[in-house]
């Protein structure tokens, strides 16, 4: 797939006039979205990739538009068990709920340059040393590992050593002051806890693009395809933070889904790396194969959480609905026990 440099530099323009846009939104009106406000632009987002993926389509042919949806709908179910953390990450540091829309945009704005950067990297990495798909296939097959044996603990959000190093070195304050990054305490500059916040949203999600990012370079290894899809992946996720921040509890088989996706890429790469060896039992698996994995497996995965969720919210209801009296008994002729211990 070959993209001119005039192409590269339209699509970077879009996705920067797309973000100058919302973040002209957040900045004249900070405040927490409304459900059908945050519909309306994740529908918008989702619509504006579609369409992107389609042009694809049109244009290079079924092979890369295939593998720019299969890209993206990976890294987008990806990024959702990423707002598992965005949510501890807000509670951690007690985030004002009208500030969160602008710490998750500037904090998204960094992720992106950092995963940009990243994918460089890796791009260049794999046009040198094919055996990285050996090592990326790998590591996925043991990060799906990982969350298949954790995936019932509960998360707790750890600061990595990027923040420990800027809360060391950086002199900060304890108290927001309103959304401004830094302020001056007795003539002194210090940051604010929001720049603090900020730097822990981006960094922690550039620590889950070590597994993002292999994952879709193991479905396309198109520079363009993989920038692009992380991208779309990336800009609506402050929308979907407000709109399913309440659903994510009910997806409680996300994490089992995305092992398998993950676990299914880091196979599919060693194959084709050990057909592309001379292997000639190993398979090629196509990328219609691929997209139909990965989205079978999100939809089975989501039916089966929400089922889930039905069933014990109904049996949790059906254990403490029933009164505490019985019937014909006068509720108000119960004494209740003392709840306190007496004194001495």
């Amino acid at each position: 797939m070959s993209v001119p440099v005039w192409a590269w530099l339209a699509t970077i323009g879009a996705f920067v006039a797309i973000i100058a846009f919302d973040f002209y939104l957040v900045a004249r009106n900070p405040r927490d979205p409304s459900m059908r406000e945050s519909t309306i632009w994740v529908c918008c987002y989702v619509a504006l990739a579609v369409i992107f993926g389609l042009g694809v389509l049109a244009f290079t042919g079924p092979q890369y538009g295939g593998e720019f949806f299969a890209g993206w709908i990976t890294e987008y179910s990806l990024s959702v068990d990423n707002l598992f953390i965005f949510v501890l990450i807000m509670s951690r540091f007690a985030v004002p709920r009208e500030y969160r829309q602008k710490v998750l945009l500037i904090g998204i704005v960094l992720a992106l340059l950092l995963r940009g950067i990243f994918i460089a990297l890796g791009a260049e990495a794999i046009s040198r040393f094919d055996w990285m798909f050996y090592l990326f296939g790998a590591f996925l097959i043991y990060t799906a590992w990982k969350l298949i044996r954790h995936s019932d603990d509960d998360e707790e959000f750890q600061e990595n050593r990027v923040l420990r190093a800027v809360r060391r070195v950086v002199p900060s304050t304890t108290e927001y002051q309103g959304a401004s990054l830094t302020t001056k305490v007795d003539g002194r500059r210090l940051v604010t806890p929001m720049l603090i916040v900020m730097v822990a949203i981006g960094t922690t999600d550039l620590l889950f693009a070590v597994d993002s990012i292999p994952a879709i370079f193991g479905l396309t290894q198109e520079p363009y395809l993989v920038f692009t899809a992380n991208a779309f992946a990336l800009m609506g996720l402050r929308q979907l933070f407000f709109l399913i921040g309440g659903l994510l509890d009910r997806l409680v088989y996300l994490s089992k889904g995305l092992a398998i996706i993950l676990a299914f890429i880091g196979f599919k790469l060693i194959f084709e790396a050990m057909h592309h060896h001379g292997v000639s039992w190993a398979p090629e698996v196509p990328i219609w194969a691929s997209l139909l994995v990965i989205v079978g497996t999100l939809a089975i995965t989501t039916i089966a959480s929400l089922a889930k969720s039905r069933k014990d919210s109904a049996a949790e209801n059906a254990a403490t609905g029933p009164a505490t009296a019985k019937d014909g008994d006068d509720p108000a002729e119960e004494v209740p026990e003392p709840t306190s211990k007496s004194a001495g």
